[in-house]
């Protein structure tokens, strides 16, 4: 495995490795010497039982205020190898791909025909430079029970809320995969007291998308992160444009959408069209837990509940647009498509990876109740037909879920208006790892919501990750807190613990 000691050393340790490159990359470095092109980083994704996606972007310049990362209007050949060994000795793949302008000069890698549940290295070389390494690793093959899913999963990155601390703790895990839920980058403007100063003003067009994706990507504990283990990623709103549901311009969406699969380490299966952007799909680790991706944004229905300024987050009383049996967060198609993948599964768990609050929350404390028109409430016919397909497929299903800024952790029935219906699901949300501030362990109002919801059993309110261990006994959870973002290099601590075991959607004392 990657030590905490070579993650910090980066690119400068593996100058000497030694690369032979091909002619016509040597070539290519002497007409246009290119000095570090490896600003933003590695990144893998998408494991499968015999392979995975190896990624990186060449820029010199990541904050050029066109978006291009300082690289030349032209193509540039990008050597790659895959091994065995951190040391590059026992290389199993090796190719060149084009990084080229049009793509912001992005690389994406598909490898097929690897070894399930194996550890790889890989690396990039371009214009005679070399990158840092990553690890990654297949999946084990179909029907495996026998190894476990160390799954860490995070959400809501804030630039200029404070320092990515969060992503660097992760590293140090040595998760088997991340799950990013949503909010890679926030696409506002300049904030007047920000911790952190920002590149570009607020992304409006595929120039300012790129910038500030690229941005992001030079943060050292981002990098820590990337390198360390493959990702699954999903997007939520401030991706494209904060409370989006359907509403932005295609041409804005087009945008965001292209930056976003250029700089995720993503299959050609999720290459955008247009303003379409296929991201809901599934990922498998054996016979163990199947994860299961989705997009909340991009099907949903118009906000209910919310008047003619259509607001998103509106906290408010039933109306009858909100419990129309006919809106969906999902829609037609992907919501089809789950139903499939709970039918057919054979995991021992279903991971439901997704952005925002799916069960219940009355966020009015006393008697009066309200809820948020944003997440699931805004949709509850959705909430209720997803429930009656995990309790009719009996799934052992775990809903993880970010946006939202804290740790909570509670339970899901069938019926989430009688509180004597049966549960059928467990959800584990995510705190973000700026967004923000600091926070606290909990806020004045902490203990009266608690008490008006009782299906809730835990809150804690600073950044953080959620680190799990999955296996086909149970899943242990650990919500890793930080004391603090405003400033670098927090301590992570375990601010809660539970355990869940199959056939049983409660959350256990660990």
């Amino acid at each position: 495995m990657l030590t905490r000691r070579a993650l910090l050393a980066g690119s400068a340790s593996l100058a000497v490795a030694g690369v032979t490159a091909p002619r016509a990359v040597r070539a290519a470095a002497r007409r246009s010497p290119l000095r570090d092109p490896f600003r933003l980083g590695v990144a893998s994704g998408e494991p499968a039982p015999d392979g995975m996606v190896v990624w990186t972007r060449l820029a010199t310049d990541p904050l050029a205020p066109d978006g291009l990362g300082g690289m030349p209007r032209r193509p540039v050949p990008v050597e790659w190898q895959l091994a065995e060994d951190e040391n590059f000795r026992r290389v199993v793949r090796h190719g060149t791909e084009t990084a080229r302008p049009e793509a912001a000069h992005s690389v994406h890698v598909e490898l097929e025909g690897l070894e399930p549940g194996a550890e790889y290295f890989y690396r990039f070389r371009a214009a005679g430079e070399l990158s840092e390494t990553g690890r990654t690793l297949t999946a084990p093959a179909p029907g495996t029970r026998s190894r476990a899913l160390n799954l860490s999963f995070t959400s809501c990155a804030d630039y200029q809320s404070g320092y990515f601390t969060a992503y660097r703790r992760m590293a140090e895990d040595h998760p088997d995969l991340i799950a990013f839920l949503g909010d890679y980058i926030y696409e506002y403007g300049d904030y007047e007291h920000p911790v952190r100063d920002q590149a570009g003003g607020e992304c409006l067009d595929l120039a300012g998308y790129r910038l500030r994706h690229a941005q992001h990507k030079t943060d050292p504990d981002l990098r820590a992160a990337h390198a360390i283990a493959p990702w699954a990623v999903v997007w939520d709103d401030h991706d494209v444009r904060n409370a989006w549901a359907g509403d932005v311009s295609r041409k804005r969406r087009a945008a965001a959408f292209r930056a976003y699969y250029e700089n995720m380490p993503l299959r050609r299966a999720q290459r955008p069209v247009g303003a379409a952007l296929r991201l809901y799909r599934s990922i498998r680790w054996g016979a163990v837990a199947n994860l299961h991706l989705l997009d909340t944004r991009q099907y949903r229905d118009p906000y209910a509940c919310a008047g003619r300024a259509g607001r998103a987050g509106t906290v408010g009383p039933d109306c009858a647009e909100r419990l129309a049996p006919a809106r969906t967060i999902l829609g037609q198609e992907q919501q089809t498509w789950l139903d499939a993948q709970l039918r057919e599964s054979h995991a021992t768990w279903d991971l439901l990876g997704q952005q925002v609050f799916m069960m219940e929350m009355d966020w009015v404390r006393g008697p009066a109740q309200g809820w948020s028109n944003e997440g699931w409430d805004g949709y509850v016919a959705s909430r209720d037909h997803l429930a009656a397909t995990v309790g009719a497929h009996r799934r052992n299903a775990v809903v993880l879920t970010g946006d939202v800024h804290s740790h909570w952790a509670g339970r899901i029935s069938r019926d989430q208006r009688d509180p004597g219906s049966k549960p059928v699901a467990v959800e584990l949300v995510t705190t973000s790892v700026t967004s923000a501030g600091d926070g606290l362990d909990e806020y004045p109002d902490t203990p009266d919501l608690l008490a008006g919801n009782p299906h809730v059993r835990f809150f804690n309110g600073r950044r953080g990750y959620v680190r799990t261990r999955i296996s086909r006994r149970e899943m242990k959870v650990d919500f890793r807190s930080l004391a603090y973002v405003t400033r670098p290099d927090a301590p992570a601590r375990t601010s809660g613990s539970f355990a869940i075991e199959p056939g049983d959607p409660a959350l256990n004392p660990a």
